[in-house]
């Protein structure tokens, strides 16, 4: 990998709680962030920007979203105060064509993106720009249009993706007791990981072919699609890594993936 080329990484973000709490995944967050090279912006694909069209956020300061319902008071007074990029914003739009990319002013810095961030870069001083997920593509579409960002690592960019490669809360077990992961869960997290190992991304992007396991992991697909935004970036020869794994309440997992 170059010198200078950003790694590319995506993190499992599972309970919204994780913003203000502090155990082993939000530990391993901040060892990330403080081993990382320093970027000079952040592009972020969240699981909770998920709709019909390709969208950026282009504001010089876009607002924290508390995009959720039922939590503690502490969790809507959390602040993630990072300016936007609008030059980035532009970059990703002209990177991304004959795509018709929108510049949204509307939308800012949702859950996905700073219950991480909060962790991984505290300080709030990287510019973060949000790519929005466009729900009427298929997985494949997704991966090729990802492969369009490759130039932004060489620019100092972070690609960050935030969802969960198994997110299936209906069977999730609420409670406080740590629960063994399914068996489907555990045997598609593994084919999965099986599949990056030997560099069968093509494979990874067609999740749909992956039996019944890939059903009940991805029911709907957005917490699996940012995914492949970060294994888009890879080049022939970089290494993954898996810097965080484990899951929460048997059927979310909280697997980190490293591109670089």
């Amino acid at each position: 990998m170059s010198a200078s080329r950003m790694p590319a990484l995506f993190l499992g973000h599972g309970n919204p709680m994780n913003a203000i709490e502090s155990n082993s995944w939000t530990e391993t967050w901040r060892a990330l962030g403080a081993g990382l090279p320093r970027p000079r912006a952040i592009l972020a694909v969240s699981a909770h920007w998920y709709l019909p069209g390709t969208r950026v956020t282009a504001q010089q300061q876009p607002p924290t979203m508390h995009d959720f319902g039922g939590f503690p008071r502490a969790l809507y007074e959390v602040a993630y105060p990072a300016p936007g990029s609008p030059q980035l914003a532009g970059q990703v739009r002209d990177l991304l064509a004959p795509v018709n990319v929108f510049l949204d002013t509307d939308w800012g810095l949702d859950h996905g993106v700073w219950s991480l961030l909060v962790h991984v870069y505290p300080v709030a001083d990287i510019p973060v720009v949000q790519l929005a997920i466009d729900e009427t593509l298929a997985d494949e579409e997704h991966f090729d249009l990802a492969q369009g960002l490759r130039a932004l690592r060489d620019d100092g960019v972070l690609i960050l993706g935030s969802g969960n490669v198994v997110h299936n809360l209906h069977t999730y077990a609420w409670g406080r007791k740590e629960t063994e992961p399914y068996d489907w869960a555990a045997r598609f997290e593994t084919r999965l990981r099986s599949l990056i190992d030997s560099d069968d991304l093509a494979e990874v992007a067609a999740r749909d072919d992956m039996g019944p396991d890939a059903a009940l992991a991805a029911p709907t697909p957005e917490h699996f699609l940012p995914l492949l935004y970060v294994l888009a970036q890879k080049l022939p020869d970089e290494p993954v890594t898996y810097p965080v794994t484990g899951f929460d309440g048997g059927s979310v997992s909280m697997l980190g993936v490293r591109v670089g």
